[in-house]
């Protein structure tokens, strides 16, 4: 019967004065409507051309229509909850578990997308004569549904013990609800979550984090032993680009996690977590996308050619 009552809840949202509210709407605006374009152009870009079917940029794919799926699981409700006074910004329970839900899917598909990422760049650069025998496309699909297929398990375990638990608060103090804010609507013990939480953490985090230095190590050990440039230069790439990313997001993940447990850094924490849904997201298409050729100048040619269409017609 508890439960029955606190089934509409009361989520924060995003704290900004009045006068405030017109820039962050069109800041934040700005930045969805970036996030969509580069993504979604980049996702048809490389589907359409027959060319850019290899492992490398079907990862890119995988890498930018889970941006896509993050941003717009948090996005669109903050934009439309700008202009509501914070004293009535409702959500139904069932929409916060949704929307948990889907925030732990893309947090956990950023981090094993890229560890087959750092395998990826690994095999061809260290094994540059076998990287077409292993990591065919094939290989890639597979690898990709087992990532997604490992953190929908992982995250419904996750969000379903924070399911299971009677609530007995009704108020949402994050921008966007997620596992650990589901918890704390409990009055009962949250042992069982906070092991399994941690753990979960651990595991993605610690794999991640492994997985991305072992492989960067063994590039930079290959690279310091070669003389060829073209090898060198490859790997410069691959550092600037993938490492860029995976600092932001370990720093933010980490940081959003370990802030949870300190209620005294709300302000913290929740600049955290929009670095961590906002940054990467509008990022990843720029950083991945226009500083590999191949891709730099397929976007080039097509939007040349665009623009030569639009001048004939007219």
């Amino acid at each position: 019967m508890e439960n029955q009552t606190l089934d509409i809840l009361l989520l924060e949202g995003l704290q900004v004065s009045p006068d405030a509210s017109i820039p962050a709407f069109i800041l934040l605006f700005l930045i969805y409507i970036f996030i969509m374009f580069s993504n979604i152009v980049l996702v048809i870009l490389i589907t359409l051309d027959s060319s850019l079917h290899q492992p490398m940029y079907l990862l890119f794919c995988n890498m930018s229509i889970n941006d896509v799926f993050g941003a717009t699981t948090i996005i669109p409700r903050m934009l439309r909850d700008i202009f509501i006074p914070s004293s009535d910004r409702y959500i139904h329970y069932v929409d916060c578990v949704i929307q948990a839900f889907c925030v732990h899917i893309y947090i956990g598909a950023s981090h094993t997308i890229l560890m087959i990422m750092a395998f990826d760049r690994y095999v061809a650069i260290c094994n540059p004569l076998q990287y077409a025998t292993i990591m065919t496309n094939w290989m890639v699909v597979k690898l990709s549904v087992l990532a997604w297929a490992v953190i929908f398990i992982m995250v419904t375990i996750l969000v379903g013990l924070s399911v299971r638990l009677s609530r007995c608060r009704w108020i949402i103090f994050n921008p966007f609800c997620d596992n650990a804010s589901l918890f704390k609507l409990s009055c009962e013990s949250i042992l069982i979550n906070n092991i399994y939480g941690l753990g979960y953490t651990v595991l993605l985090l610690g794999s991640s984090v492994g997985t991305v230095t072992i492989t960067y190590l063994r590039i930079a050990m290959v690279c310091l032993s070669s003389k060829s440039k073209t090898l060198n230069s490859r790997a410069l790439q691959t550092y600037t680009t993938h490492l860029t990313m995976c600092v932001i997001m370990f720093v933010s993940g980490i940081v959003m996690v370990l802030l949870h447990r300190f209620p005294h850094l709300t302000d913290q924490r929740k600049l955290a977590s929009m670095m961590f849904h906002v940054v990467p997201p509008a990022l990843n298409a720029v950083i991945y996308g226009m500083q590999i050729k191949a891709v730099r100048q397929k976007m080039f040619i097509m939007f040349t050619r665009n623009t030569v269409t639009v001048t004939d017609g007219k």
